[in-house]
């Protein structure tokens, strides 16, 4: 995967996952980078690097299906707006 390939794959990822932890926090609760490092088993830092537009943040596949089970969406929600070409 070329670099900027990757760099938007990491980018949409987090966008979304920022998308989501918000729409729990109006559907379900308050669910803050803290809360949901805590419930993932991850920590803050990376949920934030995630979430930022600045960093480049990879991840294991298993901790991506950690956090869609914690924010309670598919874990292709977190890819919608990738290129599929």
């Amino acid at each position: 995967m070329a670099n900027s390939e990757s760099s938007k794959l990491f980018k949409t990822i987090g966008k979304n996952i920022k998308y989501y932890r918000k729409l729990y926090d109006l559907e379900k609760g308050k669910m803050t980078q803290e809360k949901l490092a805590e419930l993932t088993e991850v920590s803050t830092a990376l949920i934030g690097n995630l979430e930022s537009e600045k960093i480049d943040q990879g991840l294991s596949v298993y901790t991506l299906w950690k956090i869609s089970k914690t924010l309670e969406v598919p874990i292709q929600k977190l890819f919608d707006g990738v290129d599929k070409n």
